[in-house]
């Protein structure tokens, strides 16, 4: 089939939180084709990686042929040498997400199959049924009502001049997690780059009775020796990092570093489909853990569901009352803790015309 249009919009979007993610946050991109399907994608960095598709990819793919995986890859490789002047890493690799992803999306569509079964044909894994998932958020109680069985809290170190109130609201929440989620639940902290090197190895000792299963982002992504030193100072619990990295280039120095016991690669972020399936594969052959960020969303559950993934899907439920955007219709909802995908083709999702 032929690619006969491609488009992205920023949506409007009412409850992103002030960061950002308030100009910068996901992208939807639409790949029309001759064949009568419609693909979509999702891609991140706001604005500005709308201008990358629609005023570079759009125009290098009008009117190329795709009907394979390899016809994708190809695809993507040709995208990503294009726009190396101003990418390789950061907007320009996620405006590729999401290009990625939309013609993943109308290749499934084409061939009327989920995307995880055109992943599982191409021998990348055999396809999971339901995928344990992991709530992040603050809502603690209420994510354990809702029946998950692991939960990761993001916390903030906020500065040397508040180091032991930092120090005590983090074990005050772990206790509170401990206690309502149970001894055999999966705990996690996410610190956002916050900690330093000897702050994490304080922490981890602090936390040890809690038994927690990862520290996330303790350091910033540039300092993977830091983390790798970190691996065997922490343990049992495990250092996990990579939702900052983008490709697998940027992989191939993680694993030369030794960086992570978990690989979270994003896949609206990372390179969409096709670079997460080489990321994983790197994966496999470093021996790591591959947990996709933000993996309960379809475009992560899918490779999920289809490769050497753990199967361990992260999903953002928010707070009890708190209103959310909801920007793609047809997502899989968990059940008592576990996810699936649906038998829809391609992703199985919509955008929401209303905040297009």
């Amino acid at each position: 089939m032929r690619i006969t249009s491609v488009s992205a919009v920023y949506p409007r979007y009412k409850h992103v939180a002030l960061s950002w993610r308030t100009k910068l946050w996901q992208i939807v991109v639409r790949v029309e084709t001759d064949a009568g399907v419609t693909g979509y994608g999702c891609g991140g960095g706001g604005l500005s990686a709308v201008e990358v598709v629609n005023g570079h990819f759009a125009e290098l793919l009008t009117g190329r042929s795709f009907d394979s995986a390899a016809d994708i890859a190809s695809v993507w490789d040709e995208l990503y040498a294009a726009s190396i002047p101003y990418g390789r890493k950061g907007i320009a690799i996620m405006a590729l997400s999401g290009v990625d992803l939309a013609l993943w999306d109308a290749l499934g569509k084409a061939e009327r199959k989920p995307v995880a079964e055109l992943l599982a044909r191409s021998g990348n894994g055999v396809e999971k049924g339901r995928i344990r998932a992991y709530a992040t958020g603050t809502d603690t109680d209420w994510y354990a009502e809702l029946g998950f069985t692991a939960h990761k809290m993001p916390h903030r170190w906020t500065g040397p001049s508040s180091d032991f109130d930092s120090a005590v609201t983090a074990v005050m929440a772990a206790k509170r997690a401990r206690a309502a989620f149970g001894p055999s639940a999966e705990i996690m902290f996410d610190v956002y780059m916050s900690w330093d090197s000897e702050t994490t190895v304080k922490m981890a000792e602090r936390l040890r009775e809690f038994n927690m299963h990862w520290f996330e982002d303790v350091l910033t992504p540039d300092e993977l020796d830091g983390n790798a030193a970190l691996r065997t100072l922490v343990k049992p619990a495990l250092i996990a990092g990579g939702e900052h990295e983008f490709t697998h280039f940027g992989f191939a120095e993680v694993a030369r570093s030794g960086a992570y016991d978990v690989w979270q690669p994003d896949i609206t972020w990372c390179g969409g489909i096709t670079a997460g399936l080489r990321i994983v594969e790197m994966g496999v052959n470093a021996g790591v853990q591959v947990v996709p960020h933000r993996g309960g969303e379809v475009w992560g559950l899918h490779l999920i569901a289809a490769t050497a993934c753990e199967d361990f899907a992260e999903v953002l439920p928010g707070a009890r009352g708190a209103g959310c955007d909801e920007l793609w219709l047809g997502e899989p909802a968990q059940v008592d803790g576990y996810i699936s995908i649906h038998d829809e083709p391609g992703f199985g999702v919509e955008p929401d015309s209303d905040l297009l």
